[in-house]
């Protein structure tokens, strides 16, 4: 559906303002189902995201300074994400030995397990877009193009 019949909108100062309205409401439309599919395995997305991070650096470990900055949604307060996944057992904590006042944190079984069973929808997922490789591509390049 065109965004100017989902916004009620007919006119817009440009193409360019029509093009930030709806991406902005595009990228809520997307997070809302992302939510949804999340929501079946007791996860939010910022907690998927986190335990895609922790598994990219698994066995390894990181901080939570170093897993805020490689976080989708910069704005999440992680500290109170890691705290709800530690007591899911999805990650785990250990005091860290260069810094006492930080923790390093990892990735579980139980964590790795999860994203395993969430990799199997991945590409439906994924292509909640509707587009074909080459647009998704082409899409892709745009974005990173707009942030400069």
């Amino acid at each position: 559906m065109k965004i100017e019949e989902e916004i009620k909108q007919s006119k817009f100062v440009s193409a360019h303002q029509k093009a930030v309205l709806n991406l902005l409401f595009t990228a809520s439309w997307l997070q809302a189902r992302h939510q949804q599919f999340f929501k079946s395995y007791g996860i939010t997305n910022q907690q998927f995201n986190i335990l895609r991070i922790l598994k990219g650096q698994h066995p390894k470990s990181l901080s939570a300074k170093d897993i805020k900055k490689r976080m989708l949604d910069q704005n999440s307060d992680v500290s109170r994400l890691l705290s709800r996944m530690l007591a899911k057992q999805l990650i785990q904590k250990e005091p860290c030995r260069a810094d006492k006042r930080a923790s390093d944190v990892f990735i579980t079984d139980k964590g790795i397990q999860l994203l395993s069973r969430i990799n199997k929808f991945q590409d439906s997922l994924d292509s909640t877009l509707q587009l074909s490789e080459a647009e998704a591509t082409t899409l892709s390049n745009l974005l990173d193009k707009s942030r400069g």
